[in-house]
């Protein structure tokens, strides 16, 4: 559980903007359509034209306004471009304070999977030691085990924090 929440840690950084924009910044786009939630990148298709700008050519032209609006909605840092079906996000180059505010969603970012993490520390050991009481395993193993979870949640953490300061000096490169 804990490498999953590793892994939906890395995948969250991936949505936030370095140097050159992605087309993953827009998975997070979410569009009422047709009475229900889809993901922009379900209607659409996303592409780079260049390093700071995507172009999305949506499928059902009647979308357009809803979509534009959805993005404008979404906090991206960019005003869509509407032609026809066609839509052009051009993203300014991070500024120096853009930068210092992505530092710290990255901060919060990491701090909340910090607390997930500690959580599953908290569920395996309360677990453990209910183990120890009901005298399914003794006491050297529950030790042996809470070390073990101990051990599983430090590593986890630090992991984070790399993650974390691998991204923070991939924002701050100029």
């Amino acid at each position: 559980e804990m490498k999953s929440t590793l892994s939906a840690f890395s995948n969250d950084l991936k949505n936030i903007r370095t140097g050159r924009v992605s087309p993953d910044i827009l998975k997070n786009v979410i569009i009422d359509s047709y009475g229900s939630k889809m993901p922009l990148t379900q209607l659409s298709n996303v592409n780079n034209l260049d390093n700071m700008t995507l172009s999305i050519n949506i499928w059902d032209g009647s979308l357009t306004k809803i979509i534009e609006k959805s993005i404008l909605e979404s906090n991206l840092g960019a005003n869509p471009q509407t032609d026809g079906n066609t839509i052009l996000l051009k993203f300014p180059d991070l500024t120096a304070e853009r930068r210092k505010e992505l530092v710290k969603i990255i901060n919060e970012m990491s701090e909340k999977f910090k607390v997930s993490i500690r959580n599953l520390r908290r569920k395996y050991i309360d677990l453990i030691k209910e183990l120890e009481k009901d005298k399914i395993v003794s006491i050297d193993e529950s030790k042996k085990h809470q070390d073990e979870v101990q051990k599983s949640t430090d590593n986890s953490i630090t992991e984070i924090d790399n993650i974390a300061k691998q991204k923070e000096n991939e924002i701050l490169k100029v």
